[in-house]
């Protein structure tokens, strides 16, 4: 493996465990902080149901049971919370130590580079799946992309990835949930909605 490959290879490891790590630490976050929110707005939804003039019943028991039901979800995975933690804290170190790896390698002048640094990449690659934990929690994802994007330092990574707005800082499945409410937006805001429902198949 030459250099300009060992270099890409590494950043591409990178992106990998940085953002696994973001995404074990935003799965933490929900499971650690959800609960208090979801508690504050079921409280602030029940105190201005009793200012607004005739609250409609149903739209209220639907949004608190809404609520609780999130709160029951995030509750399941609350027993693995350190678990996930500990895995973000670890996943990070691994991240860091790629890092000092790439510019070790960015600093050879010689095009081919020694064995060892291959072999350094190799075994932190397999540290890194022993670590990861498979299962995360709903919109970790989403959270991720704004934790390893926007608040970590990815500069040495996006040297070999060039990282673009729309094609990897915005998650694909936030860009459809986005075209659906706007196209549902226009379409009330248009009052034709009907042409959706003889879409369908009878």
């Amino acid at each position: 493996m030459n250099r300009t490959d060992l270099l890409r290879a590494i950043a591409e490891k990178g992106y990998d465990v940085g953002f696994g790590a973001k995404k074990h630490f935003a799965t933490y976050d929900i499971i650690d902080k959800a609960p208090g929110l979801i508690g504050f707005l079921s409280m602030a939804y029940g105190v201005l149901s009793l200012v607004v003039a005739n609250p409609s019943a149903e739209i209220t028991s639907a949004v608190l049971i809404v609520l609780g039901i999130m709160g029951l979800y995030i509750s399941f995975h609350d027993h693995k919370k350190t678990e996930y933690e500990s895995a973000g804290r670890t996943l990070t170190e691994l991240c860091n130590e790629l890092k000092a790896l790439y510019f070790v390698v960015k600093s050879k002048e010689d095009e081919k580079v020694e064995q060892k640094l291959v072999d350094r990449l190799s075994e932190i690659e397999s540290r890194y799946y022993s670590k990861c934990i498979s299962s995360q929690i709903l919109f970790s994802n989403w959270y991720a992309h704004y934790k390893f994007y926007w608040e970590h330092q990815i500069g040495w990574i996006n040297e070999q990835l060039n990282f673009s707005f729309f094609r990897d800082k915005v998650p694909l499945s936030l860009w459809g949930a986005l075209i659906i409410v706007v196209i549902t937006f226009v379409c009330r805001l248009l009052g034709d909605v009907t042409w959706v429902c003889d879409a369908l198949p009878k």
